[in-house]
């Protein structure tokens, strides 16, 4: 039975595949050292106004995207958190991987995905180096409900 209620963030998991578009089940890895995630939605509409509508205008959704964005820190030696860092120089099939979501509630999200990496490192020099990415939805996405 699914889990039910709220929950803190940190019950969300996420996946990558280290081997890119070809990794199995065995190769969807964790990403250590995550801190924050940020889901976007980004619709594309399209707008007409019609005689019929006395200049009212009609909407319609024609297609959309889906962007996570992921900030934490760089962990050297974890092989998610590894294989992201050294997508640093990547470009093209380079970059093209396989995202797995659990919600809390057991549901699951799961999506081709290109992986755009803007922080490899960095911050003062007592700061742990941070890693930021965001992972864009390359196709429709396959949502699972919760068991």
């Amino acid at each position: 039975m699914p889990e039910t209620g709220v929950f803190p963030v940190h019950n969300n998991k996420f996946k990558i595949g280290t081997a890119g578009r070809a990794s199995t089940t065995e190769q969807m890895l964790v990403i250590k050292d995550l801190e924050t995630f940020s889901p976007s939605i980004d619709g594309n509409t399209e707008e007409w106004t019609p005689m019929d509508t006395a200049g009212w205008i009609r909407r319609a959704v024609t297609g959309k995207g889906l962007t996570f964005s992921f900030s934490g820190k760089r962990h050297y030696g974890d092989p998610g958190n590894d294989y992201i860092g050294g997508l640093l120089l990547g470009t093209g099939q380079e970059v093209e991987s396989k995202f797995e979501w659990e919600f809390p509630s057991g549901a699951k999200l799961t999506m081709d995905c290109v992986i755009n990496l803007t922080t490899p490192a960095g911050g003062d020099s007592t700061n742990i180096d941070n890693l930021e990415f965001e992972l864009l939805s390359d196709g429709l996405p396959v949502f699972t409900p919760a068991a």
